[in-house]
Order: C-alpha cells, then structure tokens, then sequence
C-alpha cells in the first residue's frame, strides 16, 4: 500500500515554516491521541501518521531528503517503511509538543509519561558507510552488516533513582527579581534514565552494558546516491533500564565504475571506434548496469555524437522510471601510419568523399551539450 504524502497528513504546504508545521502537528496529535481514543484502532494508526510526518518534517535535513527522493529516501533500510515509530518513540521524542494537554503534560499507559512518571530514554546512535558498486545502486540490493552495538548484559537489574525517584529529571527554583523561576534538567545521578544499577555482572560497564557483535540485514532500494543515509530503527546502542534503543544510520558510498561515468539518473560511456570502423559503419559490445549489450554504429558517424540507450541509466528513487544511457562515440585518428597508408590519405585529400559537408541535422558540440542535459 502506497503511503501518504507526508505533507498531505499534515495538512500543510511545502513552503510551511517550521512553526506552521509544529502547529499542524500538534493539531492533528491532539484529534488522535490515545488518551481521547481510547482502543480506537483507527485513531491511533492516524496518530502515528502524524508523529512519522513530523519526524520528518520538522527535521531540516531530513525534509530535505524527502522533497529531493520522497518516501523511498527512507524505505527499505528498517526506517518508517520497516515498521514505523511505536508509542514509546513518540512520546520520548514529541513529548513537549503537547504541553500541558494532557495532565501537565504526561501521558496515561505509554512509559508513565512526562508529567512525573518514569521517563523512557533512547539509547546513541550508530552510522557505519556501506560502499555499493555501480551495478548495486542501480538494481538494488540487500548487505549484512557486521554492527558492534552495547546491550544490556544478562543478570543486570535495575532500580528506581533515588535522586529524582524515576523522573530522569531534577527541579531547581530560583529567586530572581523577575520572581521565582522554575528550571528542570537531567538528573545528574541517573543521567536522565530514571533508574540506577542495582546489580551487573563483572563484565559490564558502569551502566549494566556490554559491546556485542551483531550481523544486521539493509535493504538498499535502488537508485540511492553518495552521501545518502538509510535509517535502521532499533538497531543502534540498546539504552540501560526499560529505554529504547538507538538507530543505526547507514551512509551510503558510490564506488567509481571502471567504463561508466554517472550523472544523476542518466550515465555516459566513451565509445572510441576507428577511423574504418567510423567510415563503414560497425557494431559494438558496451557496459551497461545490467551486463552487456551490442550496439549498431551507422557508416559515417561523426566524432562527438551521441547514441542514446533509453531506460538504461539509474533507476528514479522517487519511482519515476530510469535515467538514460548516453553514449559518446570518439572517432580515434591514428597518429602513426605505414608509407602506403600515408600515400592513400594524400591521395584522399582532394576527394570529395573526404571534404567536410556537415549537415542541419550535424548539430554543434553547444548543441549536443544542451541536448544531453535537457
């Protein structure tokens, strides 16, 4: 099933400022709340549409992504298309979006909430580069990754922090001339979690963790570009206690082809023929993502034109069909020559067969240019 504009869900523009676009979130968050819903499937389907939309949107980079490659920026790599975010996600992250609407701001049956429940934390991310071939970009592909990430040791317990009794959160109030100000920040005891060791084994770290070596499967749709990130919920650094863990975000790295030369969607290729070859016409064997093909070169073919292979270029990753692939036939003139081959191109200077007679349709190298990027 195709999934919604992100922007449609919220019901707002593509030129909305970040503000406009907090306050259409925080609109529909509100409609849909669970709190509001009670065991309305429906109601809590829309309500996670919503917190997807605005993850995205609201961050500067990652709406970028969206509004250059759409959804599938996104796809395929245990993102949003491998599952979305759950409850405990959104109220880590989108807590503050509600204020007060909700019993000062927390939240009934999702983590205790944010009101003086115990807050959820999320474990570090984690970013690994994965280099793919020409071939890989193009067709897509499937890596197992080998991902060293902490996890909580087996026999670690927990207990409530004794500091800010499972808030994560202490409360300063200071008297100014302005009168008195209230300021919350992380616990310093617990770091924020809520909860403090009670007992770990002798391998763990000072919070109850030990790195761990996990083979971690990415889907790559085809048509991503250098410097691209792919997300894999879940599969960062594991938080200590009852928190969530972090993501591991997966930079994609284009290798350069040996013959083919990339160009946004469309690819190029330097065909070189020889002299008989350009003036006889010939068929040749060229690289393409997919293996190779045979192409027909037509008697008298100019140095400089350009065959274009339709769908043979990188698939869109937005899903609007595939590039092209542009060949480039180089004429090759030999720079040495026997004497006989010497005395027959003297012979051949005069001929009219030799004389320079382009044509309209020989356009000029300002066109073939302007031709190849249109």
């Amino acid at each position: 099933m195709a999934k919604r504009d992100y922007y449609e869900i919220l019901g707002v523009d593509k030129s909305a400022s970040a503000a406009e676009i907090k306050k259409a979130y925080r609109k529909m968050a509100l409609k849909y709340h669970p709190d509001k819903n009670p065991d309305d499937k429906d109601a809590e389907a829309k309500f996670k549409e919503a917190a997807e939309a605005y993850e995205v949107l609201s961050n500067a980079d990652k709406k970028a992504r969206y509004d250059q490659f759409g959804h599938q920026a996104f796809d395929g790599a245990g993102g949003f298309g491998g599952g979305g975010m759950n409850m405990d996600d959104i109220f880590s992250q989108f807590g503050d979006i509600f204020g007060g609407a909700f019993g000062g701001g927390g939240f009934s049956g999702f983590g205790g909430g944010f009101g003086g429940g115990q807050r959820r934390v999320k474990g570090s991310n984690l970013r690994i580069r994965v280099s793919l071939t020409l071939e890989e970009v193009a067709n897509g592909v499937e890596k197992k990754i080998k991902v060293k990430r902490k996890v909580q040791a087996p026999g670690t317990t927990y207990k409530t922090c004794g500091t800010c009794n499972g808030s994560g959160q202490v409360t300063r109030v200071t008297n100014t001339i302005l009168g008195r100000m209230q300021t919350a920040s992380a616990c310093p005891t617990c770091g924020g979690a809520g909860q403090s060791i009670d007992k770990k084994p002798s391998n763990a770290d000072a919070q109850g963790m030990l790195a761990e070596e996990e083979t971690v499967s990415v889907k790559i749709p085809a048509g991503v570009v250098d410097g691209m990130q792919l997300k894999v919920t879940g599969k960062g650094n594991e938080a200590p206690g009852n928190g969530i863990s972090g993501d591991l975000l997966v930079v994609v790295e284009e290798k350069e082809h040996d013959t083919l030369k990339r160009e946004g969607d469309n690819l190029h290729y330097d065909l070189y023929v020889s002299l008989p070859d350009a003036v006889l016409g010939t068929s040749k064997e060229i690289d393409t993502v997919t293996g190779k093909v045979r192409i027909k070169v037509e008697a008298g073919v100019q140095s400089g034109k350009i065959l274009r292979l339709r769908g043979k270029g990188i698939p869109s990753i937005n899903g609007y069909g595939s590039g092209d692939l542009l060949v480039h036939v180089n004429v090759w003139t030999p720079k040495t020559l026997s004497k006989e081959q010497k005395e027959f191109f003297e012979n051949m200077r005069s001929d009219e067969h030799f004389e320079p007679k382009p044509e309209s349709s020989d356009k000029s190298f300002f066109e073939k240019v302007k031709d190849m990027f249109s």
